[in-house]
């Protein structure tokens, strides 16, 4: 691993939305970065997605100004020059009686459908794009189910912030919201059933309901897309059957609560997690500064610490604002919300802080480029 510290991957860019615009990013060598921004100033950016399956990487950003509202923009030259559409890309229809509140989530289709784009969005609804994000239909299996009535806002809203896409089944769909709890389709958006069995909410009466769950990130690796891992709100799961049913793989870590869950993109099995201690502290154990990865699927847990500060580390890491590039050593980024940015170019062995004093961090996203 020490060997390819540092090593090169091509042109790395890295998107991090901010309360306060979105800040860009790039490097040769994942150590020197060259920074642009804020893009939409006095907008906060809770998503954004750096799409790479055309011909040239396409940047998505979702916008919320509290005069304008919310919106997507979109970028083919690395936040150079955007695209604003004259009309919102994403709204809800007229029959609806909803108002788009914010983007929480903008994810790319499978690879084999380069123009289909994902909005996950508050209130708690999905949105499908079939032209690379310029325009976006509401997928109303979802908006129309018996138990939307009954999902409730988290502390963080009422949206749909996780949208997993099947890598290679494009019926299938799974999504995570605050809180409601996972739900899947299988009939491209015809349908969606809760698939939170397994997953406890000891805020509930009933503490395994069939919904209500407060997930807060749920992670994936293409090459094995019937296992997922969720963070919740006290409870680290995996699933090994699609979501059907859950385990705990809370043992080894310091605490179940946290946000950020991110997956290995190319190791199925290893994942990522940065605990935080829970309900009323939200900040991390033992005030250090550690993420933690797995190698075995959540048997077991071990800390990455080298170059994280270790003593009296209080901010919090929020469940979009970890990321990995795709590098074939991938590297492995996080912002907290105080505005520092962490990276390391060799999965999470080495750390250095790239960025400070931004506003706090919501998204994070990285992916070579070149």
């Amino acid at each position: 691993m020490t060997a390819q510290h540092g090593s090169a991957a091509g042109t790395v860019a890295l998107a991090i939305g901010t309360g306060k615009g979105l800040f860009l990013a790039t490097s040769g060598d994942r150590r020197r970065w060259e920074f642009t921004g804020p893009h939409f100033p006095m907008h906060a950016v809770y998503s954004a997605l750096i799409d790479t399956r055309g011909d040239r990487p396409r940047i998505l950003a979702g916008t919320t100004s509290q005069h304008w509202g919310p919106g997507v923009s979109a970028s083919d030259d690395l936040g150079a020059s955007w695209q604003e559409p004259a009309e919102a890309p994403i709204a809800f229809p007229d029959d609806t009686g909803a108002s788009l509140e914010q983007v929480w989530q903008l994810a790319p289709g499978p690879a084999h459908q380069p123009e289909v784009v994902y909005a996950g969005v508050q209130p708690s609804a999905l949105f499908r794009s079939e032209d690379g994000g310029r325009s976006f239909q509401l997928v109303r299996g979802l908006w129309d189910h018996p138990h939307r009535p009954e999902w409730t806002p988290g502390f963080g809203g009422k949206a749909v912030h996780t949208v997993l896409p099947h890598p290679r089944q494009t019926d299938r769909v799974v999504v995570a919201m605050s809180t409601g709890g996972v739900y899947r389709t299988t009939d491209g958006g015809a349908s969606w059933q809760a698939s939170n069995h397994g997953i406890r909410a000891k805020f509930l009466p009933n503490e395994y309901p069939e919904f209500g769950q407060c997930v807060h990130k749920v992670a994936r690796h293409p090459a094995r897309p019937d296992q997922l891992f969720a963070q919740n709100h006290h409870g680290v799961y995996r699933s090994d059957d699609g979501g059907s049913a859950w385990n705990s793989i809370a043992d080894g870590l310091p605490s179940d609560f946290g946000f950020a869950m991110v997956s290995h993109p190319h190791r199925p099995g290893v994942v990522y997690n940065f605990p935080i201690q829970a309900d009323e502290y939200r900040i991390p154990p033992d005030a250090a500064c550690r993420v933690y990865r797995s190698e075995d699927a959540g048997k077991s847990w071990g800390a990455l610490t080298d170059g994280l500060p270790q003593h009296g580390f209080y901010p919090t890491v929020l469940r979009d604002a970890m990321g990995v590039d795709d590098a074939e050593v991938p590297g492995v980024y996080f912002g907290t919300r105080s505005g520092e940015v962490f990276a390391s170019p060799d999965e999470g062995e080495h750390w250095q802080q790239i960025a400070a004093h931004l506003p706090d961090v919501l998204c994070v996203r990285a992916a070579v480029v070149g």
